[in-house]
């Protein structure tokens, strides 16, 4: 289903890492988590992570007390979940499974999972709704789908308001592809509106459209975002933009909270 290959990741596990523990990273997984926790009702959840990489997301809620099944197909991410949840001694709590998503259903039980993460997977596959209908499949009546994805609309802005490269933001208006640092490799543009569609296509019902990031990745000088108190300010600011329109639309990462398919009695 993705078409990236798995050695990409196995080899990315460090600068992986490092993004993560950057100010902008931290803002992804705070945001996300803020986001999600205004759908929920407090009680434990079973939790499915897709694609969940090296386990920083699903230990996070398996430290909140919920029972998380993480599935990757990178060996050398999951060996990291593994370490980070052993470490952090909710083991007990974290299921890893290394599997692709295309064969999430041999994997895990279908209408299991309270809540579904679909985090950073839908750059990387080609076919966006029959991705989301996979990763739909595990969920119970009633169970929330989370996804994020790099927002194809923040892609001229951030070129030509950070990189000021005038060139680089008029070719990525229609470009068919972008290209990824981190993992070094190309993957697909999507936007909201693309991914809402395909959801209600499948019978999804959207409930929330947020923004991730609405001005971090503007701001060029990176080295102040590593200050506390500037940190600290930047955050509040994201938090109170995360769900104000025009904000989302423009936004680094979109993030779109959906109910599970009603079916039929």
């Amino acid at each position: 289903m993705s078409n990236v290959t798995r050695d990409v990741f196995d080899d990315k596990v460090s600068a992986w890492r490092q993004w993560q523990d950057a100010p902008w990273g931290r803002l992804r997984y705070t945001l996300a988590e803020h986001n999600i926790a205004r759908h929920l009702d407090g009680r434990r959840l079973r939790i499915l992570d897709v694609a969940g990489g090296n386990g920083v997301e699903a230990v996070r809620y398996a430290a909140a007390g919920h029972q998380i099944t993480l599935v990757d197909y990178s060996s050398q991410m999951l060996v990291s979940a593994r370490s980070l949840a052993e470490s952090t001694g909710v083991a007990q709590r974290v299921t890893v499974i290394e599997s692709d998503v295309a064969k999430l259903g041999d994997v895990v039980e279908q209408g299991a999972f309270d809540l579904v993460l679909c985090h950073n997977l839908l750059p990387y596959v080609a076919d966006v709704e029959s991705t989301l209908a996979t990763v739909m499949a595990p969920l119970a009546e009633g169970g929330l789908l989370s996804i994020i994805a790099g927002n194809a609309h923040s892609e001229p802005l951030r070129a030509a308001i950070r990189d000021m490269d005038l060139t680089a933001a008029y070719e990525t208006l229609d470009a068919a592809e972008r290209f990824t640092h981190t993992f070094n490799t190309p993957v697909y543009p999507r936007t909201a509106d693309e991914v809402c569609t395909a959801l209600r296509r499948l019978g999804a019902g959207v409930l929330g459209h947020y923004g991730i990031r609405s001005v971090c990745d503007y701001i060029p000088d990176d080295e102040r975002k590593y200050d506390a108190s500037f940190f600290a300010e930047l955050e509040r600011l994201e938090i109170a933009l995360s769900d104000r329109m025009p904000f989302p639309l423009t936004a680094r990462l979109f993030h779109l909270i959906a109910s599970a398919p009603v079916t039929a009695g």
